[in-house]
């Protein structure tokens, strides 16, 4: 498969990437500094970034699948990288005609996040942590989930909580309706490998989906 990926130099991004060359699929990658980029010798690399519509064009060409793995560089500054990244690669894809994307979200996306947590941490992160310590990141991804939802693409939002950088358990929770009871973290090498599957499985496609150890 010929799989093209957004945000593929952050943590996750470089994640999917190493799955993706793993399985012998040929990947193109949008990076800003291709020099930086430890697989610009494995990987077809486009430069540029997500504000720039030729750039993400370059980038589909040839694409039968789009993995997004944006997100905010600091909790602390308002980062409009999904808020007008995403619109733009939705844009791209529609053009080309590409329809399958799996992108990294968050659990802050959807009110419904918290259901089944105990009712002081449901406080504790609705009335202090999403307003305050997370507020720019949660009303980005919420952006995010809004503009996937909008578009007609066949779509995954895969939504951790946080994200730890330790080693792929291979046993996690999967939920659609809300983030299980306790589910509090989730490695990136987890969740890439959720996302790396579920770019062919599509069991979730049109869906956010919850996903924590």
């Amino acid at each position: 498969m010929k799989i093209a990926i957004f945000g593929a130099s952050g943590a996750t991004g470089r994640l999917l990437v190493e799955r993706s060359l793993a399985a012998r699929h040929t990947v193109t990658a949008l990076v800003r500094t291709p020099a930086k980029f430890a697989y610009a010798d494995r990987v077809r690399v486009v430069e540029g970034d997500v504000f720039n519509q030729a750039a993400i064009a370059a980038t589909l060409e040839g694409a039968e699948g789009v993995f997004s793995a944006l997100g905010a560089k600091s909790p602390f500054v308002k980062d409009d990288a999904l808020e007008r990244g995403i619109p733009l690669i939705v844009r791209g894809m529609e053009a080309a005609g590409i329809g399958r994307i799996v992108v990294l979200g968050s659990a802050g996306a959807l009110d419904s996040a918290l259901d089944r947590q105990p009712a002081w941490r449901r406080w504790l992160v609705e009335k202090i942590v999403y307003t305050t310590l997370l507020k720019w990141p949660v009303e980005a991804q919420r952006a995010q989930f809004k503009a996937l939802e909008a578009s007609g693409l066949d779509w995954t939002m895969a939504m951790p909580p946080m994200l730890t950088n330790g080693p792929a358990r291979g046993r996690i929770q999967v939920d659609g309706r809300a983030l299980p009871r306790h589910g509090s973290r989730i490695s990136r090498a987890d969740v890439a490998d959720f996302m790396f599957r579920e770019l062919e499985a599509r069991e979730w496609v049109g869906k956010g989906v919850y996903v924590c150890r």
